[in-house]
């Protein structure tokens, strides 16, 4: 009896808010790192953070880095960068971040994570509005 009440801490332990705390924080630190990645122009580091899906779709780092050049401007060079909202579900999190770009125009990317089996994240997607238009 004493083992299953252990357990059954243990289990609560994991769910706790302060697990998913953690698992942002990680999260955000993945995107922070990409981030720092594309002001080097570091492809290779960049396409690291990138989950195998995103791989599939961009088979190479230049490839990969060409189409976040031409399609996401304002995640590869902007004034700020500021965390805002994240959900939290299983292994996977939706992390919102505000954006101003090197124009002064305000941006919200959406971006999606995944926990590998390693236990790290890996960046599945970033969708990219312009702050104040709907979805």
């Amino acid at each position: 009896m004493r083992a299953v009440a252990l357990l059954t801490a243990l289990l609560l332990a994991l769910a706790s808010p302060t697990f998913a705390g953690d698992a942002v924080a990680a999260a955000q630190s993945v995107i922070r790192s990409q981030e720092q990645a594309f002001s080097r122009d570091d492809a290779a580091a960049a396409y690291s953070y990138a989950a195998p899906a995103i791989h599939e779709m961009f088979p190479q780092a230049d490839i990969f880095m060409a189409m976040v050049r031409n399609s996401y401007a304002p995640v590869y060079r902007h004034k700020s960068l500021e965390f805002g909202e994240a959900r939290v579900e299983g292994d996977w999190i939706a992390q919102r971040v505000h954006i101003v770009d090197e124009n002064g125009e305000a941006w919200e990317a959406l971006y999606t994570l995944e926990r590998e089996p390693r236990g790290t994240f890996k960046i599945t997607g970033c969708s990219l509005l312009k702050a104040g238009q709907a979805a």
